[in-house]
């Protein structure tokens, strides 16, 4: 038996008609026809339960096709397809319906309902089949589409969150994992904005490793990536508000944005950082500033208004992060810009 023939014996057929002759005669067609499976009903109150319309459990059987007398006692055809329809879990469950007269207005009604097809009485064998297999044919079609627009949905999906994965990958400095230049950039540009509108005084802290390059030469580049990643990992963990950040800025170079926060509140963060720096007791034997890792900070604040920049923020503290090397380093120097 070909893969199809069983696919047809195995389909479960569901024929509605109140006159017995007419299932037994259907049935008989459709049975030679290699339709095996047909589930005969007297009535649409007989194939509701089959269906279990009836039930609250909402179990159901297994029903791909059917067949269905319009005209019936106490629920007719095109009711009973109507309340059939109504069921999501039928939605794709092709129904034809059986009539004596194809009347036009009687067919847009079966057809408002929800039928998909008819056949006329007397029913003619080969019309019969040539419609049940047409009717399967397009349920199957419907039920790959369906499938294939749930495994493009499912692909979809997952293309959204790798996507936003790579999205936040993206805004990560790949050795220290706390934020990039590019992050940097966009928070406080956003920052800005925000601290324009708010009239609230904005931050930032530039920070540099103190003599990081003579670390790599003596220690070797491993050890002077571990030691990125222990300061950054230092440094970030002194910022406890979601509004700020600390990121990567180049190098050996990082830089923090503080809003809502004044030169002094900027002064005590970047003092906390600082020591727990000092606290990883990293040994650093070629640093004139002391003979741990260290590191040196310049900070601006600016409550920002119009004609200003955030460059002019960071030209301030880039200005105060130089004067803390040349005073030494393993310093804070704190400059509060001209707003003019």
């Amino acid at each position: 038996m070909s893969d199809k023939a069983e696919k047809n014996r195995n389909r479960n057929i569901l024929l509605v008609d109140d006159a017995e002759e007419m299932r037994v005669l259907i049935t008989h067609q459709l049975r030679k026809a290699g339709y095996a499976m047909v589930i005969e009903a007297a009535s649409a109150g007989e194939a509701f339960s089959i269906l279990g319309l009836d039930r609250d459990d909402k179990t159901v059987a297994d029903i791909d096709l059917i067949i269905m007398d319009i005209v019936m006692p106490e629920i007719n055809g095109i009711e009973a397809c109507r309340r059939i329809k109504e069921d999501d879990r039928f939605e794709d469950v092709p129904i034809i319906m059986i009539t004596a007269l194809a009347d036009k207005g009687i067919l847009q009604l079966a057809f408002d309902a929800g039928a998909m097809d008819y056949i006329t009485k007397p029913v003619d064998k080969l019309e019969l089949i040539a419609r049940v297999r047409s009717s399967l044919r397009l349920k199957d079609e419907m039920e790959n589409r369906r499938e294939r627009e749930r495994e493009l949905l499912v692909m979809s999906r997952k293309l959204a969150a790798a996507n936003q994965i790579l999205q936040r990958l993206s805004l990560l400095d790949g050795l220290t994992g706390i934020p990039n230049r590019r992050r940097f950039d966009e928070v406080l540009a956003h920052e800005w904005q925000q601290a324009m509108r708010s009239k609230q005084p904005l931050s930032i802290v530039m920070i540099d490793i103190d003599h990081f390059k003579a670390f790599n030469d003596h220690y070797g580049h491993l050890t002077g990536y571990d030691c990125l990643r222990k300061v950054a990992l230092a440094m970030s963990g002194i910022l406890k508000r979601p509004t700020d950040i600390l990121a990567r800025y180049g190098g050996e170079e990082f830089a923090a944005i503080l809003p809502m926060t004044a030169s002094d509140g900027a002064d005590a963060i970047a003092e906390a950082m600082r020591t727990g720096v000092v606290n990883l007791a990293i040994p650093h034997d070629h640093s004139s500033a002391a003979s741990l890792v260290t590191v040196s900070m310049g900070i601006a604040t600016l409550v920002p208004r119009r004609g200003m920049t955030a460059a002019m923020l960071i030209s301030a503290a880039d200005q105060a992060l130089y004067e803390a090397k040349a005073g030494g380093r393993n310093r804070i120097i704190v400059k509060e810009p001209s707003p003019s």
